[in-house]
């Protein structure tokens, strides 16, 4: 990730110094004395990069996350020493350019600087004034921050010149290929209860309990939190919302087109530049032509001169010829104000009155629900005051409506208020120190939680799961039977007698590759099906099935198979990616260890008090 970030592109940001970065974060607050948090022999780690190069790093996660991330979160994922691990590499880089004596003139200089996008007025000429004032927002003088990017673009030549003409080797590709690209036929036949010659004996209560022992994990609890919780919905309030019958009759008439539609028609539209080429279609289409072949005549798709479902108001002149036409034929030319156009009807839809009786219960469902999310609103407020105050869980479902519950929570459960993805994630984290707080829901409802303790997993005894045992027993029971009767078929195939003469229905794959997936076969199918020697007949086991298999020929990598051509593309470059980054990390460590690196902590703690 290091050489990664060292990359142009990526210099802005680290730098801090575009306008994106400058009122993310006080860095004035970080002047004073301090100017760095360390140094690679003499390159300085200035304190105000790593300041906004953290802030970037927690700003991503908390985008991923969906939620904002603390500094306690962002130092527990290991961020702040990762921010620190990319910018000693660049300091790195930015003191071996400084020992080679590499450095870039005036007009590089100039030429970098004025590519900045924040430093542009509007007509895209370079703004001085908006320079010197980005630059005295991030505490820098003009000298400071030429200095800095010399270091930076002295930096990416050391590490581009490391890096230049890097390849992957072509043994190495070409054998991946081979690989990836290798086709194998086979045929397989599925066997299932249906093919048994004999029934299946019932299990006994030894069956039963020595199947249950030996599968304990299948019968085993996770591991749950018992969590107690609040919370309201729209829904669970909505017959308490109140919706007078002037406020339905009010939004009925605002949606009155939504519930009284005008007769409509699907239509389509095609326009040409004159009468006469209209005429000229027109004319063609009665010598047997298609409507479809004079649009791809003129480079469309039907999807371009598709108009959907249009009223008489919407075709304006053309609206009586159009409402006039047979389903399914072409009529016009008629003048429009595109010009003279054909036009087709595919289907007529009748008008549609919606009286405001049938409409009621929709109106007030819909009226309801917003009113009572503003009610929750509401709700949300007195719950936070009440549990600000110190009152439980308890107290907030006695004192409001809010309904109170227990779960014992896993990330496996999905039912009911488990189904929310903002409940889950609180469910995940929260702690038995955790102070209750009112969150959303999805769906405009709200919550507060709180962990009361954890379950261990508990083994389930056999009468609490005794018909899940006896299914697993019998698909067992099944899958050994089909593979003693199977055995003997295999034996015959492998012999060279064809899956008819067994009395086996068989499915045939051609040239099938590593990089396909069947949903009719088991997880390790594709895998054994490589790991077999042309001729080879196997058994693969499934839920209660067989699948007897047999490889009929390999093949090698199609060189015509564009798939092939795309796949070595992306495998040459994600190569080179891997070793200029194995390359990169081998240099940074050698500056490092020749130069020295000096991090002084009481400066990156500094920086980090500013996020607590």
């Amino acid at each position: 990730m290091a050489g990664k970030g060292i990359s142009k592109g990526a210099m802005w940001v680290l730098m801090g110094l575009l306008i994106i970065g400058l009122g993310g974060f006080g860095v004035t607050n970080l002047g004073g004395a301090v100017r760095s948090v360390g140094h690679v022999g003499t390159a300085e780690i200035d304190v105000n990069t790593y300041a906004r190069a953290l802030r970037d790093e927690m700003n991503a996660l908390s985008a991923q996350r969906g939620a904002p991330v603390s500094f306690a979160q962002a130092r527990e994922a290991g961020l702040d020493q990762r921010v620190l691990a990319q910018l000693v590499a660049r300091a790195a880089l930015e003191h071996e350019a400084g020992a080679l004596g590499i450095s870039v003139g005036d007009e590089t200089l100039r030429t970098e600087i004025l590519a900045i996008p924040g430093f542009r007025a509007a007509d895209g000429s370079f703004d001085r004034q908006a320079y010197r004032f980005a630059l005295q927002q991030s505490g820098l003088n003009e000298t400071q921050f030429e200095q800095s990017i010399r270091a930076e673009t002295s930096a990416t030549l050391v590490q581009a010149a490391a890096l230049a003409g890097l390849r992957p080797p072509a043994t190495y590709t070409d054998a991946m290929i081979d690989w990836l690209g290798e086709r194998r036929s086979l045929a397989f036949a599925t066997l299932d209860r249906g093919n048994l010659e004999t029934g299946l004996p019932e299990p006994s209560e030894d069956d039963l309990r020595a199947y249950h022992q030996s599968h304990l994990p299948d019968f085993t609890t996770p591991e749950a939190r018992r969590l107690t919780y609040v919370h309201v919905t729209p829904e669970m309030i909505l017959d308490t919302v109140e919706v007078d019958e002037a406020t339905l009759r009010a939004a009925y008439a605002e949606r009155a087109s939504e519930y009284n539609l005008p007769e409509r028609r699907l239509v389509e539209r095609l326009v040409f530049a004159d009468e006469a080429a209209a005429t000229r279609a027109m004319e063609r289409l009665a010598q047997g032509i298609r409507l479809e072949m004079l649009v791809s005549e003129r480079g469309l798709e039907m999807a371009d001169i598709d108009m959907g479902d249009v009223t008489a108001a919407d075709l304006g002149p053309a609206a009586d010829t159009v409402f006039a036409a047979p389903v399914g034929e072409v009529v016009g030319p008629v003048e429009t104000n595109l010009g003279p156009a054909l036009f087709r009807v595919n289907a007529v839809l009748s008008a549609q009155e919606t009286p405001f009786e049938e409409a009621r219960a929709e109106l007030r469902d819909t009226l309801a629900l917003d009113r009572a999310r503003r009610v929750i609103d509401t709700l949300g407020q007195s719950a936070d005051d009440l549990l600000a105050g110190g009152a439980t869980l308890e107290d907030v479902a006695r004192e409001t409506e809010l309904e109170l519950g227990q779960i014992d929570w896993h990330p496996e459960m999905s039912e009911g208020i488990a189904g929310y993805p903002s409940f889950r994630r609180a469910a995940g984290e929260v702690r038995e120190s955790s102070y209750p707080k009112v969150e959303p829901l999805e769906d405009g409802g709200i919550f507060a939680l709180r962990l009361d303790g954890i379950i261990e997993p508990r083994i389930l005894p056999l009468d609490e799961v005794r018909d899940a045992v006896r299914t697993g027993w019998r698909a067992d029971a099944t899958v050994a039977a089909l593979r003693a009767q199977a055995e003997p078929l295999a034996e015959g195939l492998g012999r060279g007698e064809s899956f008819a003469d067994l009395g086996l229905t068989a499915t045939e794959v051609t040239d099938i590759t590593r990089r396909d997936y069947r949903a009719d076969a088991p997880p390790e199918f594709i895998n054994t099906v490589f790991d077999m020697a042309q001729g080879e007949v196997r058994l693969i086991e499934g839920t209660a099935r067989l699948f007897v298999l047999r490889l009929d020929s390999i093949a090698p990598a199609d060189a015509d198979d564009p798939d092939i051509a795309r796949i070595a593309t992306a495998l040459g470059e994600q190569v080179t990616a891997d070793l200029g980054q194995d390359l990169f990390q081998l240099l940074a460590d050698d500056i490092r260890a020749r130069a020295g690196v000096t991090l002084d902590q009481a400066a990156l703690n500094a920086v980090h008090a500013n996020f607590n």
